[in-house]
């Protein structure tokens, strides 16, 4: 399999080593990885269709319409697209076409950096499956979501008691999209639950083409 790590955008969310760490998971589960940390990436389709797996890590940023337009079409095909945190739901807040693929977008982390507990709520699904509900000490994203994303684990708020998805998968046409909320910065991934979740997704979405279903 082949993926492509596209890293950049506000340094806050450490683009570049969250990158990494998430090349390295691939890389040991056997996936061939190129890192770009240039928007050009999505300049050309036809590039995008040899790929089984896009993971964005751009948090913020502007980028073309027709670049958007190559990797919502790509991913409708049937490329995988997986990501964290601000990286993926927080990524080019202009275009609502992506925010729509995605299946949700960053709106707040009150409290800023908050110790939570993230509630696994499907545990029959193989990306949550064998999981505890588990604490992260990190920014407690509160999103925009769709309604009609399969989500694998939650949140709750303290300060209005709001019960918020953290981690789903949907299907965008005929690809697989995997997000997870966790992630701020690559020490997040120190915590075994938040790295096996974000491996078995990106697997998980990168795997669809090759399935030939959902």
């Amino acid at each position: 399999m082949k993926a492509l790590i596209v890293y950049g955008g506000w340094d806050g969310h450490e683009p570049g080593p969250v990158s990494d760490v998430l090349a390295a998971a691939l890389r040991d589960s056997g996936v061939q990885v190129e890192l770009s940390n240039t928007l050009d990436s999505f300049k050309a389709l036809e590039p995008l269709l040899e790929l089984d797996l896009v993971v964005p890590s751009w948090t913020m940023g502007q980028v073309p319409w027709e670049h958007i337009e190559n990797l919502c079409q790509a991913v409708s095909r049937g490329v995988g697209l997986a990501g964290c945190h601000g990286g993926m739901g927080d990524a080019f807040r202009q275009c609502t076409n992506y925010q729509f693929m995605v299946g949700g977008q960053w709106v707040a982390h009150p409290g800023g950096i908050v110790t939570y507990t993230t509630h696994v709520v499907d545990h029959a699904d193989p990306i949550t499956a064998d999981l505890a509900h588990f604490q992260m000490t990190s920014e407690q994203y509160y999103m925009h979501v769709d309604p009609s994303n399969h989500v694998l684990a939650t949140t709750t708020f303290e300060c209005n008691g709001c019960t918020m998805p953290v981690v789903w998968k949907r299907m965008h046409g005929s690809g697989r999209v995997f997000y997870s909320s966790l992630g701020h910065c690559a020490r997040d991934f120190d915590v075994p639950e938040a790295m096996t979740i974000m491996t078995r997704g990106m697997l998980w979405a990168a795997e669809g083409r090759r399935a030939g279903k959902a």
